[in-house]
């Protein structure tokens, strides 16, 4: 699939769905923009009330917006949608080690497998530009940078583990602009965790993320943080669970929810 007939594809969510499950392995921010895209952790029931109350007690960096039965690959978030195939890239866990990334979910899938749907950052990126905010990882045509911080999430049950963050460079100016449009929307991790040194998070080099790919910034841009729903995964890291599967940081399920429905007035 050329880069021309990607863009042509996922300009929808039924069409990006379709470029997934049809191969097309490829972050999906900037994918059917002004739709909601969402993170994926599946476990087994056994540990579903750990993640369901670690989203509950953490809610900035776990915005839950659905969670499935039992067994169900299906989310009311796009009706008719796959769990199982319609993201472009799943990790797959086991004992808190990442042991494979696969495209199809398939021949893993078991009956009592829980989904839960958690809101993500690049829902919030068309609105940024529609306020003017440019956005460096759209621009570069590269993932969004991600890090793992030293800031602990609250416990629950047996999972726990640090902050993930994403970082998004932006113009000083446009700062409050960025945070005021995102602070409308916290079904999608809200407005900033911090913003500029990123040494108070921990960080000691914006040019390797611990997820996805450095974004260059402009001169006078500014690196802002955001609460990023790669969280659950440095908590899978931590407490190692048996088994679990989530979406590749950057390839995203891609809902039919409007970003406007996850927008405060």
């Amino acid at each position: 699939m050329t880069s021309q007939n990607k863009a042509a594809s996922t300009d929808t969510p039924a069409g990006a769905r379709t470029a997934y499950r049809g191969g097309a392995v490829v972050p999906t921010s900037g994918h059917a923009s002004g739709f909601t895209q969402a993170n994926l952790v599946i476990l087994p029931r056994d540990w579903a009330w750990d993640m369901l109350l670690f989203g509950q007690r953490n809610p900035q960096p776990v915005p839950l917006l659905d969670v499935t039965e039992p067994g169900s690959p299906h989310t009311e978030l796009a009706p008719g949608a796959d769990l199982r195939t319609d993201l472009p890239l799943y990790r797959v866990w086991r004992e808190g080690e990442l042991v494979e990334e696969v495209p199809d979910i398939s021949a893993l899938w078991a009956e009592d497998l829980v989904s839960f749907l958690i809101g993500c950052s690049f829902s919030f990126e068309r609105a940024l530009l529609d306020a003017g905010v440019p956005v460096r990882n759209i621009e570069q045509g590269r993932n969004v940078a991600m890090y793992r911080t030293n800031r602990q999430c609250r416990p629950a049950g047996r999972l726990s583990g640090e902050l993930v963050v994403s970082m998004r460079p932006v113009p000083a100016a446009l700062v409050p602009t960025a945070v005021q449009v995102t602070g409308r929307m916290p079904a999608v991790h809200g407005a900033p965790v911090h913003v500029g040194d990123p040494a108070s998070l921990g960080i000691t080099d914006l040019g390797a993320p611990d997820f996805g790919e450095p974004i260059e910034a402009d001169e006078g841009d500014v690196p802002v943080f955001w609460a990023c729903g790669v969280t659950p995964q440095a908590a899978l890291m931590a407490s190692r669970p048996p088994f679990a599967i989530t979406h590749a940081p950057g390839h995203m399920f891609v809902t039919d929810v409007p970003d406007a429905v996850y927008r405060l007035p």
